[in-house]
Order: C-alpha cells, then structure tokens, then sequence
C-alpha cells in the first residue's frame, strides 16, 4: 500500500505535497519521493525513509515548481531498495513522472511486451516502472509534439486495454500537466479537490481526503473506477471515462486498516465503518461469549480504538488504554520481513500493568494476518498479570494473499490458513478469540444514504478475487516473492546503488 499525491499550484508546491505526504505516511514509511516542474525543467528527490527523514530544508529549497506529484511507498512483491522509491521518470516522451498505489497483476506479461515490442527497458522489480513505460510508449503512439488532452485520454485508453490489477496513478507530464486515473472496479482509492486563490484555481488529487482537507481544499469527489482526469498547466480540468462505467467496489481492508479515520472513501467514512464494525462484533460476542465474564475492553492501538471503544459502550463494560504505543516505530503490519517485524512488536508497544492485573481482558484487534503481533501482546497480558485474555478481531478470519497492493505474506505465512478459528486461538496462546463475520464487516461499510457502492473487494478473506484473472500458477509465483525467508534474503543483498536483486 502507497499514498500518493498530486497538485497544480499558482505558487510553489513542494510545501503542499510535503504536508500531503506527511500525513499519507501511515500507508508506507518505506520510502518517499518527490517531484515538480519548473521552467521545462524537473526537480527529483526521493529515498528510502520516511517523508520527514528523505525530504530536508536543502531538499525542499531545490524542489521548485508551481505543479508536482509525490508518493510514499512501502514496498509489495518488490524490495525495499532505494532503486525503487518512486516517483519513476523517463525522458520520452515529453518527460514523464509516474506515482502509483496499488499493484499490477500482469507484471510478467507486460515486461516482455515492453522489451519486446515497446523496445524498452526496466531497471527495476518494479510494476511501476512497467506502468510508466507502457503509459509512455502509447503517448509516444499519439506521435503529437504537442499532446491534446484527448490525445492523452486516447493513449491512456490503450494503456487501460493493456494493464489489469488494482491502482491509482499520477503522473506528470512535463510542461503539460498531470494526469489521474483508477482501476477500473475502483479498488485502490483516489479523490481529488480544488482551492480558490486571488491567483485562479488550484487542485490537488490524492490517495485520501485527509490531504486534502488538511491543505484548504474543497473535495469535489472521487475519480471513479476507469476515470482519468487531466489537469492542465493553465489550471484547466479534463475528464473522460476511459472504460466501461461500473460502480466502485473498494478495498474493503481500507476501512478494516488502512485508511485514516477521518478519511472519506467513495463518500463512505472510514470512522463512521469502524463505529458499525464495533456495533456488529459486540453482537456477536454477546450471542457467543454471552456468559463470558470480561472486567475491561482494551484496544490494540491505532486502528482499532474506534471499534473497540463502541463495543465497550455496546456491551456496558469499562474501556480502558492498556497498551501504550511509542509513536516512533512505524506499523508493524507493513514493515518487509518477519524478523524486523516481530521485534518491533515489545518496542512499539507497552502495557499498562494496573489494567491487566487480576483481570479478565478483551483485546481488540482491527485484524490479525500473521498472529505474531497477537502471540505478543497476549504474552504482555500475561506478564501484566492478566487473568484471562480474550481476543476479538474487528475483520474476518484472512486466509488469502491480497494481489492488488497490500503486502500480505505469502498464503501459508497467514496464520487462519487452513485453520479454524479454535486451532488460531492455541497458536496465539488467547483464553478465547471471535472474528467478525464477512456479511456484518460489508453491511458495516455500506452507507446507502451518501453512496452507491454495495460490494467490496474482499479477496483476503474469501479469495474471490474481482479482476476475474488471477491464477493458482501466478498466486505460486506471488507467494515465492513474498515469502519472509526471501524478504529477508534480499534486504540483506540489496544495496542502494544497485538495480537488481541477486
């Protein structure tokens, strides 16, 4: 998962993106990147770290420009090398930036379709890069010297025909503009708003309406799925949609995990799904556990504070913040390799002895994936003197492998993997441990008086996966490039100056 982000300024934009990125941080602290346009020309930075470690005051004072994109990464199938901190550019034609959230699943296809007939070549394991050299050879097709936005839509159509998957992009288009579009089953999120200055009219599209919101922006609306939008250098907007028209049907662990709550996706408020989430799993605990004596409800911070203080509430049992979190340590879930990962468990978080001593304890969780982080913190319980400790998991049981830009391990590193939720709570060591049911997580993120959309991608817990495309064979070759033993294998050898992992 990436954020991104891109504005069209009457002023210098690197404070804007800057600010954008800071607070898209939460989608990937792996790297970060940055570029604008000034006077035909083009300033790049970009590193591994987070947007405040890669970007510093000398950084910013070069990064000129009234129109830029920006991204923060973390990394899926790829490594997390310097080499592949994005934005990516290349020169032909115009000069052309890409930024991108989400994930290719025709990668393999489209590298040999881009050395062999395109005529070009890749530097890196990126799908990115792949998408920003097939977006740029159908815009060298259009043969323009000076491109139209439709010569730009009907490129960008051609592009739609060649690539499948999961994504939101930007790109800049040198002395152009910048060019937005979605999937075409709106599976990753992109929106976009406008601001009115004494100076004309500025836009900003981004990966969540947080950014927008933060820099002054009114939302207009979200692009929809197979819609791109181009905003011209002269602060015009073209829009054209570029395949057929469907309603959207997002990533349903946006609303579990990723997106902030206080972010809007397909005018669905993430808080407001996380309060429904609460609602239904106290429900249910109450119809399973309803004899279960449970003296307090503690949150495993961030993400699931929202349903675990509307269960509390639901269920008339005191809420407490057991587990304190150090700020400094970026989220566990999506830091590349398993050993890093357990090891920031103990110092990200640390519990509260007085609210676990003696007593029988829920702890909420947006979701479990691996269990390592559950094992953990149940220990913590324990050693906090815990009587009991019960789990509760805001999202269903996640037996499959996203392929559209989460980096969930491979199949057989997920711990619900062919195990039934009694086999789960022995391996994480809990007194007992519920999930919630697919049916009330989707009923939960359905908010029928603002949006039209009914149906989710929800992969990761029933396989079914909505592009219609995805084979066993390419769910193998997904899982070796997955697997924490090879993460971590190339984490090792993967050095910055290098293009290629060995």
């Amino acid at each position: 998962m990436c954020g991104i982000v891109g504005v069209v300024s009457t002023s210098m934009v690197n404070q804007t993106i800057f600010d954008a990125l800071t607070l898209l941080q939460h989608r990937g602290q792996d790297a970060a990147g940055m570029v604008t346009s000034h006077d035909g020309g083009l300033c790049l930075r970009k590193d591994n770290g987070p947007v405040s470690e890669v970007f510093r005051t000398r950084h910013m004072k070069k990064l000129l420009g009234n129109i830029g994109i920006g991204h923060a990464r973390y990394p899926t199938a790829g490594t997390s090398s310097s080499a592949e901190a994005q934005p990516f550019y290349v020169n032909s034609p115009y000069g052309v930036s890409l930024a991108h959230n989400g994930n290719l699943t025709n990668t393999a296809k489209l590298k040999q379709e881009v050395f062999e007939s395109d005529l070009r070549h890749i530097n890196t394991t990126s799908d990115s890069e792949v998408l920003l050299n097939v977006l740029a050879h159908e815009l060298h097709e259009e043969a323009k010297l000076v491109p139209t936005p439709d010569d730009i839509f009907n490129a960008l159509e051609r592009v739609y025909k060649r690539i499948e998957g999961g994504y939101a992009v930007v790109a800049l288009i040198t002395g152009y503009g910048i060019l937005a579009f979605r999937d075409p089953d709106g599976v990753r999120p992109l929106i976009y708003g406008s601001r009115e200055t004494e100076n004309g009219m500025e836009y900003m599209v981004a990966s969540e309406s947080v950014a927008l919101d933060a820099a002054g922006f009114k939302i207009e609306r979200d692009i929809r799925p197979g819609e791109a939008m181009f905003f011209d250098v002269d602060h015009n907007v073209h829009v054209r949609q570029c395949t057929p028209e469907k309603v959207a049907r997002p990533c349903l662990f946006e609303y579990v995990y990723f997106a902030r709550p206080d972010t809007v996706i397909d005018n669905i408020s993430v808080y407001k799904a996380r309060i429904n989430m609460g609602d239904a799993l106290a429900a249910k605990i109450k119809r399973e556990w309803g004899d279960l004596e449970i003296d307090v409800v503690i949150p495993i911070p961030d993400t699931s504070r929202t349903a675990a203080l509307q269960i509390a509430q639901t269920m008339d049992i005191p809420f407490r913040e057991g587990l304190v979190k150090n700020r400094y340590i970026g989220r566990t879930f999506i830091m590349p390799g398993q050993t890093v990962r357990k090891k920031s468990v103990r110092q990200k978080l640390n519990p509260v002895p007085f609210e676990f001593k003696d007593k029988n304890v829920l702890l909420v969780d947006d979701s479990i994936v691996r269990g390592t982080t559950s094992r953990e913190i149940i220990e913590m319980a324990r050693d906090a003197g815990a009587n009991k400790v019960f789990i509760a998991s805001a999202a269903p049981e996640v037996r499959y492998p996203n392929v559209y830009g989460i980096d969930m391990p491979a199949v057989e590193e997920l711990i619900a993997h062919n195990r039934n939720v009694d086999e789960i709570c022995e391996l994480i060591g809990a007194d007992g441990l519920i999930f919630q049911d697919l049916a009330d997580l989707k009923s939960a993120c359905i908010d029928e008086k603002h949006s039209d959309v009914r149906e989710f991608d929800t992969s990761v817990f029933d396989g079914n996966y909505i592009t219609g495309n995805i084979t066993e064979e390419y769910l193998a070759n997904l899982a070796a490039l997955r697997n924490d033993a090879k993460k971590n294998k190339l984490e090792t050898i993967v050095s910055s100056d290098m293009l290629y992992p060995m």
